[in-house]
C-alpha cells in the first residue's frame, strides 16, 4: 500500500483508534445498543450489523439503530444507551491478542503514545483504565473532546501540537475508513490493522500499509534501536 518513503523512528508518535483497534468492544456494543431497542419494543439486531454501525460516536450509532426514530426517540435512546453501556462496558471488552505486549515495548521504549476515539472520553478513560493500561497514553481524546469529531483533523492535529512533532513523524493507527481518512486529513502517515470491526473499508480509503498483528508495528518502530538507520517499511 506504499510507501517506499515511510520511515520509522523511535521519536515517532503513535495515534491509535480504539474500538476495534485496541479493543474488542463488540459483545459490550451490540449487547448496548440491543438493550435499547428491547427498551424501545424493538427486535434485536445482528452482531455483524451493530458492528458496521460503530465508528462515528455514539449519536451516530442510535441514529443508525434506530433508523425510523424521530430526534426526540434518538435523544431518548442515546440517553438509555449511554447510561447502559457505561455499566456494562467491561463485561466482556478485551484488548486484542498481542496488542498489550505491543504497547508495553513501544511505552517502555518512551515512544509517545495517544488515542483518538469517536467514543465519549470518559468511557474511553474508564476501559483503558480497566483494561490496565493508563500510564502507557500521554492523552485520551475522545468524540466529545472537540467540536468535531473523526475523520475531521482537530483531534489528530491537536495531538500533534501537544506531542511536539510534524504530522510527517506522525502515525495514525485504526481499523477503518474513517482513521484513513483522519490521517489524509492531517497529513499523517496511515497504518491500517487487518482485525476490527471495518477493514473492509479500507478498499475506498487505502491506508500506507496494514499490519495483522500490533507486535508487528512496534516492531517496526523499535528495530532502529538495533540499527544505525530508520527502518524501511516495504
Amino acid at each position: 500500500m506504499s510507501s517506499q518513503n515511510d520511515l520509522f523512528r523511535l521519536d515517532d508518535l503513535l495515534v491509535f483508534d480504539l474500538d476495534g483497534t485496541l479493543i474488542d468492544s463488540k459483545e459490550d456494543l451490540v449487547n448496548s445498543v440491543n438493550a435499547m431497542r428491547v427498551w424501545k419494543k424493538l427486535e434485536p439486531l445482528p452482531e455483524a450489523t451493530v458492528a458496521s454501525y460503530v465508528g462515528n460516536g455514539a449519536p451516530m450509532l442510535v441514529k443508525r439503530a434506530l433508523p425510523d426514530g424521530t430526534d426526540e426517540e434518538h435523544a431518548e435512546g442515546l440517553a438509555f444507551f449511554l447510561q447502559y453501556y457505561r455499566e456494562h462496558m467491561l463485561d466482556a471488552t478485551t484488548l486484542y491478542p498481542g496488542v498489550r505486549e505491543a504497547l508495553d515495548r513501544l511505552h517502555l521504549a518512551r515512544v509517545p503514545l495517544a488515542i483518538l476515539t469517536n467514543k465519549p472520553v470518559k468511557f474511553s478513560v474508564k476501559l483503558i483504565a480497566g483494561l490496565g493500561l493508563s500510564g502507557h497514553f500521554f492523552r485520551i481524546y475522545g468524540g466529545n473532546s472537540f467540536d468535531e469529531k473523526k475523520p475531521h483533523p482537530m483531534g489528530l492535529q491537536t495531538l500533534i501540537t501537544e506531542a511536539g512533532t510534524t504530522p510527517q513523524r506522525t502515525v495514525m493507527v485504526g481499523d477503518s475508513s474513517v482513521d484513513i481518512l483522519t490521517a489524509r486529513a492531517a497529513s499523517t502517515r496511515a497504518c491500517g490493522v487487518s482485525w476490527g470491526f471495518q477493514p473492509e473499508t479500507f478498499a475506498q480509503a487505502p491506508p500506507d500499509f496494514i499490519v495483522d498483528d500490533l507486535r508487528v508495528l512496534a516492531e517496526m518502530v523499535l528495530d532502529e534501536r538495533e540499527n544505525s538507520g530508520p527502518l524501511l517499511v516495504s
